[in-house]
Protein backbone atom coordinates (compact mmCIF):
# COMPACT_ATOMS: atom_id res chain seq x y z
CA UNK A 1 0.00 0.00 0.00
CA UNK A 2 1.55 3.28 -0.82
CA UNK A 3 0.33 7.23 -1.61
CA UNK A 4 0.56 7.93 -5.29
CA UNK A 5 0.83 11.69 -5.88
CA UNK A 6 0.53 12.67 -9.04
CA UNK A 7 1.94 16.49 -10.05
CA UNK A 8 0.33 17.97 -13.37
CA UNK A 9 1.71 21.22 -15.29
CA UNK A 10 4.38 22.24 -12.35
CA UNK A 11 5.45 24.12 -15.49
CA UNK A 12 2.93 26.68 -14.56
CA UNK A 13 4.45 27.22 -11.59
CA UNK A 14 8.26 27.45 -13.02
CA UNK A 15 10.27 30.47 -11.43
CA UNK A 16 8.93 30.57 -8.00
CA UNK A 17 11.30 30.01 -5.22
CA UNK A 18 8.53 28.40 -3.40
CA UNK A 19 7.98 25.79 -5.60
CA UNK A 20 8.99 22.75 -4.09
CA UNK A 21 10.78 19.36 -5.74
CA UNK A 22 8.00 16.32 -6.30
CA UNK A 23 9.56 14.66 -3.14
CA UNK A 24 8.59 17.35 -1.51
CA UNK A 25 5.35 17.65 -2.99
CA UNK A 26 4.93 13.98 -1.94
CA UNK A 27 6.05 14.40 1.94
CA UNK A 28 3.63 17.50 2.32
CA UNK A 29 0.81 15.86 0.66
CA UNK A 30 2.20 12.43 2.98
CA UNK A 31 1.64 14.41 6.35
CA UNK A 32 -1.31 16.46 5.35
CA UNK A 33 -3.11 13.19 4.82
CA UNK A 34 -1.79 11.53 7.97
CA UNK A 35 -3.74 13.88 10.23
CA UNK A 36 -6.68 11.39 9.43
CA UNK A 37 -4.90 8.46 9.77
CA UNK A 38 -4.77 7.95 5.62
CA UNK A 39 -1.38 6.58 4.23
CA UNK A 40 -2.36 5.26 0.77
CA UNK A 41 -4.57 6.31 -2.37
CA UNK A 42 -3.78 8.58 -5.23
CA UNK A 43 -3.92 12.40 -4.82
CA UNK A 44 -3.54 15.06 -7.85
CA UNK A 45 -1.95 18.27 -7.53
CA UNK A 46 -2.60 20.58 -10.49
CA UNK A 47 -1.52 23.69 -11.32
CA UNK A 48 -3.54 26.25 -13.30
CA UNK A 49 -3.65 29.56 -14.81
CA UNK A 50 -6.10 32.28 -13.31
CA UNK A 51 -8.70 31.81 -15.93
CA UNK A 52 -9.33 27.89 -15.11
CA UNK A 53 -9.11 28.44 -11.28
CA UNK A 54 -11.95 31.78 -11.71
CA UNK A 55 -13.82 29.07 -14.07
CA UNK A 56 -13.40 26.24 -10.95
CA UNK A 57 -14.11 28.95 -8.18
CA UNK A 58 -17.73 29.79 -9.77
CA UNK A 59 -18.68 26.40 -11.16
CA UNK A 60 -18.39 24.59 -7.22
CA UNK A 61 -18.15 27.71 -5.00
CA UNK A 62 -20.60 30.08 -6.76
CA UNK A 63 -17.65 32.59 -6.27
CA UNK A 64 -16.78 34.61 -9.33
CA UNK A 65 -12.60 35.49 -9.30
CA UNK A 66 -9.47 33.87 -8.96
CA UNK A 67 -8.25 31.61 -5.98
CA UNK A 68 -5.10 30.41 -4.71
CA UNK A 69 -6.36 27.17 -3.66
CA UNK A 70 -9.44 24.60 -4.22
CA UNK A 71 -9.39 21.13 -3.44
CA UNK A 72 -11.91 18.44 -4.69
CA UNK A 73 -12.36 15.15 -2.25
CA UNK A 74 -13.39 12.14 -3.94
CA UNK A 75 -13.95 8.83 -2.09
CA UNK A 76 -14.85 9.67 1.69
CA UNK A 77 -12.84 7.27 3.64
CA UNK A 78 -15.59 5.12 5.64
CA UNK A 79 -17.68 4.87 1.93
CA UNK A 80 -15.14 3.16 0.08
CA UNK A 81 -14.66 -0.69 -0.18
CA UNK A 82 -11.56 -2.50 -1.03
CA UNK A 83 -8.17 -1.98 -0.22
CA UNK A 84 -7.01 1.01 0.72
CA UNK A 85 -4.75 1.69 -2.39
CA UNK A 86 -7.53 2.02 -4.49
CA UNK A 87 -8.93 5.13 -2.58
CA UNK A 88 -8.99 8.41 -4.49
CA UNK A 89 -8.75 10.94 -2.49
CA UNK A 90 -9.38 14.08 -4.67
CA UNK A 91 -7.41 17.19 -6.47
CA UNK A 92 -5.94 20.04 -5.12
CA UNK A 93 -5.82 22.70 -7.69
CA UNK A 94 -3.30 25.65 -7.38
CA UNK A 95 -2.90 28.76 -9.38
CA UNK A 96 0.28 30.24 -8.91
CA UNK A 97 -0.10 33.68 -9.91
CA UNK A 98 -2.73 34.09 -6.78
CA UNK A 99 -0.84 32.07 -4.43
CA UNK A 100 1.51 33.82 -1.59
CA UNK A 101 2.93 30.33 -0.39
CA UNK A 102 3.28 26.95 -3.10
CA UNK A 103 4.29 24.73 0.19
CA UNK A 104 1.28 26.20 1.98
CA UNK A 105 -1.48 25.79 -0.53
CA UNK A 106 -0.42 22.08 -0.84
CA UNK A 107 -0.79 21.45 2.90
CA UNK A 108 -4.13 23.29 2.35
CA UNK A 109 -5.67 21.46 -0.15
CA UNK A 110 -4.51 18.01 1.23
CA UNK A 111 -6.36 18.44 4.58
CA UNK A 112 -9.47 19.36 3.02
CA UNK A 113 -9.25 16.26 0.97
CA UNK A 114 -9.51 14.75 4.64
CA UNK A 115 -12.32 16.45 5.36
CA UNK A 116 -10.80 19.58 7.08
CA UNK A 117 -12.36 22.73 7.19
CA UNK A 118 -11.52 26.22 8.84
CA UNK A 119 -14.56 27.71 7.70
CA UNK A 120 -16.47 25.43 9.97
CA UNK A 121 -14.12 24.43 12.49
CA UNK A 122 -12.77 26.45 15.60
CA UNK A 123 -8.94 27.24 14.06
CA UNK A 124 -8.11 23.45 14.29
CA UNK A 125 -7.58 23.14 10.12
CA UNK A 126 -5.12 26.35 10.08
CA UNK A 127 -3.34 25.31 13.31
CA UNK A 128 -2.47 21.29 11.82
CA UNK A 129 -1.15 23.53 8.61
CA UNK A 130 1.15 25.70 10.28
CA UNK A 131 2.23 22.87 12.54
CA UNK A 132 3.16 21.08 9.63
CA UNK A 133 4.88 23.82 7.48
CA UNK A 134 7.28 23.89 10.46
CA UNK A 135 7.93 20.04 9.82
Amino acid sequence: MSLEIEVLDPELAAGREDLPSEPEIVKLVSLAIATAGLHDGHVAIAFVDADRITELNLEHRGKEGPTDVLSFPIDEADLVPGPPTLRELGDVVICPPHTENIREAIVHGALHLVGMDHETDEGEMLAIQAELLTW
